[in-house]
């Protein structure tokens, strides 16, 4: 009417005229679409018709399309959308719904791997990986920032944890802006996977080496009966409490000493971690970071997330960006529910313990166990036992 005038009352100077109407559809709040006899306008002298915007408005099924999306994240599989929206009978299709998914997956990771770190004071990294299928696994990274937050960073496809996979993850971080306080330690949290720690060596000055004490204790219950877990648990829990480098000395030689007479096999197994389980107790950390920063829970509590959100993909296609656009995603929705570390308020004490001597002048190589520096080269474990490592 606005274009034409009336039905029986035309514009006489206006350009376009009535032109009679078509079949056409339009889609309701509802994500219902219903069929409809639309207008149809024509320019009176160009003789073409003239699209309505009031209709192109009412068939845009962005509405729809944001649903779609809703009910992936949901968990609903591409196979249900057509019973979830029966109204719509175009882009419910599995073919279109995965290319609705495809579209927003590479929003993710542009979103997570486009995020600046350059504004943000990390003093924690922890890595983890998390295997997917048989032939893929992802090296995660999660940061937390001096006032307690915990971000998750970035990830990196792989065949395996190894130290290549992980140097290329680590270097991302590098040129997209991580850093650590300036003239402190990096504190890095590992599970004691061999290749993680070579590449955190390799790409970070004199960074504080911290052995997930949760990891090192499931190793050790496995070589060891029953009767004695809740001693060993009881031991480890005295460790977490301890505060101060001569307490937690005193706590892992009670363990050690626990151990010596139960099974050499797990002795073994924790005098390979050395000073690495207890590097925050020998800095002086205060003891009510010992919850967040003496293990990778959370990291692995991040992953429990991540994976109720991708528990839904059955097959992964390493030879397209899937596994990738599954990944970023699930990690954004799962970061949306962290909170501050605990103890978060005693970071600054932390912070004056990983203070960097100035007048240190010892070479790389000749830092001890559980402190920074590149390791001499003949150290690194060679593609053979790095195999046997990761086997393990």
């Amino acid at each position: 009417e606005e274009l034409c005038g009336g039905l029986y009352h035309p514009k006489t100077n206006s350009d376009f005229k009535r032109a009679g109407s078509a079949k056409g559809s339009v889609i309701f709040s509802n994500c219902r679409k219903e069929k409809i006899m639309r207008p149809r306008v024509r320019h009176r002298n160009q003789n073409r018709e003239k699209k309505l915007i009031s209709y192109l408005a009412a068939r845009n099924g962005d509405e729809v399309n944001a649903a779609i999306l809703r009910a992936l994240k949901a968990g609903v599989s591409s196979r249900d959308m057509a019973g979830l929206f029966p109204g719509i009978s175009s882009g419910t299709g599995k073919s279109s719904v995965s290319r609705h998914w495809a579209a927003e997956g590479l929003k993710a990771i542009e979103k997570l791997r486009g995020r600046e770190l350059r504004g943000e004071e990390f003093f924690c990294l922890m890595l983890d990986g998390i295997v997917l299928s048989c032939g893929q696994t992802a090296i995660a990274a999660l940061g937390v920032t001096t006032d307690g937050r915990k971000m998750m960073l970035d990830f990196e496809l792989g065949s395996s944890e190894s130290r290549e996979v992980c140097g290329r993850l680590l270097s991302r971080l590098q040129n997209r802006g991580f850093r650590n306080v300036k003239g402190t330690r990096l504190l890095v949290v590992l599970d004691g996977a061999r290749p993680l720690k070579n590449a955190v060596m390799e790409k970070f000055r004199n960074p504080l080496i911290q052995r997930c004490l949760v990891h090192k204790e499931r190793n050790i219950k496995a070589c060891l009966s029953k009767r004695h877990w809740r001693e060993l648990s009881r031991l480890f829990n005295n460790l977490r409490g301890a505060e101060g480098a001569e307490a937690g000395r005193e706590k892992l030689d009670d363990i050690k000493n626990f151990l010596r007479e139960k099974n050499k096999k797990a002795l073994d197994s924790l005098e390979e971690a050395g000073e690495e389980l207890i590097a925050l107790h020998s800095v002086g950390a205060p003891s009510s970071l010992h919850t967040s920063l003496l293990s990778t829970n959370c990291i692995e509590n991040a992953f429990n997330n991540v994976r109720r959100k991708i528990g839904g993909v059955y097959r992964w296609r390493a030879e397209t960006d899937q596994a990738e656009r599954w990944l970023a995603f699930a990690m954004l929705e799962t970061e949306k529910g962290f909170r501050r570390i605990r103890g978060h308020k005693d970071i600054p004490s932390l912070l004056n313990v990983l203070l960097i001597p100035t007048d240190s002048t010892r070479p790389p190589q000749a830092h001890a166990p559980g402190e920074g520096g590149a390791p001499p080269e003949n150290k690194l474990l060679d593609k053979k036992e790095e195999k046997k490592e990761i086997a393990t």
